[in-house]
């Protein structure tokens, strides 16, 4: 009797966690504070412009018909809402030859490289790191602390909070990315002194914008995409 009176008091301690709410332990589980983006099915969710050739395809968000590696603003694939603090979750897929990103609170779509932040996707395996090839890399801004992405072909995991002024990345399981924005107080230029393409201050940056796949002209796979908003 005492081993399974044991045994249940540690589930509950498990569902419960150290503070005794269930809210701890589930906030992360509760599929209704979750909203789908991208079922697998259709683009929905997204703007898609008339000359983007962004596909649905055996479940994923594909762009495969891009090889020439020329970068089209007008052809990314954004998202209708705007979204400030969430987490946002999505699996990608990258061939030898890659490059995309994943593009954060955009204030104008019509300039997304520099109204954006720009989350790397791109082959980076077995490399070293950088703030402009390395898969998670805060681009032009901070590289990630280890490259965590898989070899090409494979499929890859992230989990992208952007709370406020700071934005957390894990890759794979990986937490590689701690950022805090109001540390970048000065145009052109990273906190450890070296430059970056910007035109402002990221501390400046809109905290509240779209979400986007970039097309710059290499193939890329995105799926199970969804986004959480942080309310407080």
């Amino acid at each position: 009797m005492r081993s399974i009176v044991c045994v249940t008091l540690a589930i509950m301690y498990v569902i419960l966690g150290s503070t005794g709410t269930v809210r701890a332990a589930d906030a992360d589980n509760e599929d209704k504070d979750w909203t789908v983006l991208f079922d697998g099915k259709d683009l929905s969710a997204w703007r898609i412009s008339r000359t983007a050739q962004w596909i649905v395809e055996d479940g994923a968000i594909v762009l495969k018909n891009r090889t020439d590696g020329t970068m089209r603003n007008v052809d990314y694939l954004w998202t209708k809402e705007k979204y400030a603090d969430f987490i946002l979750e999505l699996e990608f897929k990258v061939p030898e030859r890659a490059n995309s990103g994943v593009f954060l609170r955009t204030a104008d779509l019509k300039e997304p490289v520099f109204t954006g932040i720009e989350l790397q996707v791109t082959n980076s395996y077995g490399r070293e790191l950088s703030r402009g090839g390395t898969a998670g890399a805060v681009y032009d801004c901070l590289a990630p602390t280890k490259n965590a992405i898989k070899k090409p072909g494979k499929w890859n995991k992230y989990r992208i909070t952007c709370d406020d002024n700071m934005i957390v990345v894990v890759l794979n399981g990986e937490r590689i990315v701690e950022m805090d924005l109001n540390r970048w107080t000065e145009k052109g230029k990273n906190p450890d002194g070296s430059p970056n393409k910007f035109g402002k201050p990221l501390k400046n940056f809109a905290r509240n914008g779209y979400i986007g796949f970039q097309d710059h002209g290499r193939p890329v796979w995105y799926r199970n995409v969804r986004i959480k908003r942080l309310d407080y």
